[in-house]
């Protein structure tokens, strides 16, 4: 497995396929790094040299911003909305749909599963008297 940005990517898969496990890199950009390094994006990475290898992972840490920095970007920007007290913050910090999504039904993914009123704990059996 070559190592790319902190991440093991996949050997037997091919270049542009590859570097979409490197999170900030989807297929436009990984195809747009394969042509500037004119590595053949439909090589399998454990066909690359050394040195192509090296041209990868230059250009990824010069021109791109991913793993870390980029998450760290995402959550202090989530953060934000949420210190603001905007809408999204709102939402965000609810755990609901942000983009407008209707919540009466559907939404599980971020409500999560569903809580019925009474199905708490059972009250314990009153004990017989001796």
């Amino acid at each position: 497995m070559a190592r790319i940005a902190g991440v093991d990517i996949p050997k037997d898969k091919c270049v542009s396929v590859s570097l979409t496990y490197i999170y900030g890199i989807g297929s436009t950009s990984a195809r747009n790094i394969c042509e500037k390094t004119g590595v053949d994006p439909t090589r399998r990475v454990k066909d690359l040299t050394e040195e192509e290898t090296i041209k990868i992972r230059s250009v990824i840490e010069n021109e791109y911003k991913v793993e870390g920095a980029l998450r760290g970007e995402v959550n202090f920007n989530i953060k934000r909305l949420m210190d603001v007290n905007c809408y999204r913050g709102f939402r965000h910090r609810r755990g609901l749909p942000v983009h407008g999504q209707r919540t009466r039904t559907n939404a599980r993914t971020r409500k999560g599963p569903k809580s019925r009123p009474g199905a708490g704990k059972k009250k314990p059996a009153m004990a017989p008297k001796a």
